[in-house]
């Protein structure tokens, strides 16, 4: 397994790497918005699963709680009129989107499951179902092909929970698009089954997303 340093910044130095504020009545957290930052990161470690929050540019790893996952006004777009997107609202709206092809100037979404050695789990099957979103509208993640066609993974507006499957050592970029601004709280349970007692194992967290307009 990988040894990553777990590092919470001071309020200030956060706020000066963001260039953002929080309420003043918030809890000061580590706030990301932009660089590759795997925003589900997984491992299995003593006999249960450690879901965090990986800064692969800082190589820092946080828990869910310690961080405030930020979509620039950047990030906003109109949706297409293709009716493949019609998942995202009414053609012509706005949706905020962190992409699945790096774009330096945002937040660049992964999910990783690099820490868990092949072996660990059955066939290395793992499973990440987004069990609840709560926020002001719709959360959906897809990705997109060469011709830009979409295949959603996860739509809140077509009811939850909804499975990704994944495996040990996998990683996987998508489009994660959010349909109005504002804060989102996404709860995610991980579950696989053990190679060697075949025991299902799970671990919960959740994590904040914001939208800035």
């Amino acid at each position: 397994m990988r040894t990553i340093n777990r590092v919470a910044l001071p309020a200030v130095a956060v706020l000066a790497l963001s260039g953002l504020a929080l309420p003043a009545d918030a809890t000061p957290k580590v706030v990301l918005d932009q660089g590759h930052v795997d925003v589900i990161g997984i491992a299995f470690e003593d006999g249960a699963f450690d879901l965090h929050v990986h800064d692969e540019e800082h190589a820092a790893e946080y828990a869910p709680s310690e961080v405030v996952l930020t979509a620039k006004p950047g990030s906003e777009i109109a949706v297409p009129a293709d009716p493949q997107y019609s998942f995202l609202g009414t053609p012509g709206g706005r949706a905020w989107v962190l992409p699945q092809v790096q774009d330096p100037a945002l937040l660049w979404p992964g999910i990783g499951a690099e820490e868990i050695q092949p072996g660990v789990f059955k066939n290395d099957a793992l499973k990440l179902d987004v069990l609840a979103v709560a926020g002001p509208a719709d959360l959906s993640i897809f990705t997109t092909d060469a011709f830009g066609a979409p295949t959603v993974l996860v739509d809140s507006g077509n009811g939850l929970p909804d499975r990704i499957n994944t495996s040990a050592g996998g990683h996987l970029h998508a489009n994660w698009a959010f349909e109005a601004a504002g804060t989102y709280k996404v709860k995610v349970k991980v579950s696989g089954t053990l190679a060697a007692s075949n025991q299902k194992v799970s671990g919960v967290a959740t994590y904040t997303f914001k939208v800035n307009q």
